[in-house]
């Protein structure tokens, strides 16, 4: 098992990060163009419990990829968790956490557990490149926040 860990701190009220995260259709924003990333679901403007969130993506050597998401764990204002419930990888289970540290001051956390399929095959795709892409989808998905948010 693998975990990502991520905080910044964006200079908005928490109301207004929790406000865009809580949109679906926000992801889109916060995702690579080169992973030419698709929903194919309808989406609500609110996300709720048990929101089901049907993507394509493209992953790098490996193409086009299904991925099958599940919003849960929804505690409004506060967090939320996305888990993979069909995909690329054998486990995905990513917390999501917003906290005001001050009127117009808030910290953001991601919290990624994830596993790859194949055992040791999955270990070295890990060590040669999957390990280093969510790192960039990551840092990208950071900076766009800090745009949006600036």
């Amino acid at each position: 098992m693998y975990q990502l860990e991520r905080e910044q701190v964006l200079n908005s009220p928490a109301q207004e990060i929790w406000d865009f995260l809580a949109n679906p259709v926000n992801l889109n924003q916060l995702t690579p163009p080169d992973l030419q990333f698709e929903i194919l679901s309808r989406l609500p403007q609110r996300m709720y419990n048990g929101l089901m969130i049907h993507y394509s993506i493209g992953i790098p050597v490996f193409g086009r990829r299904l991925w099958l998401t599940e919003i849960k764990h929804i505690e409004e204002g506060r967090s939320f968790v996305d888990e993979q419930r069909r995909g690329p990888y054998r486990f995905w289970y990513h917390y999501h956490a917003v906290k005001a540290l001050a009127e117009d001051q808030t910290r953001m956390i991601d919290s990624v557990n994830y596993q790859l399929p194949f055992g040791l095959l999955g270990s070295l795709v890990h060590e040669i490149q999957v390990k280093k892409m969510l790192n960039d989808i990551f840092d990208y998905r950071s900076r766009k926040l800090t745009e949006i948010f600036s």
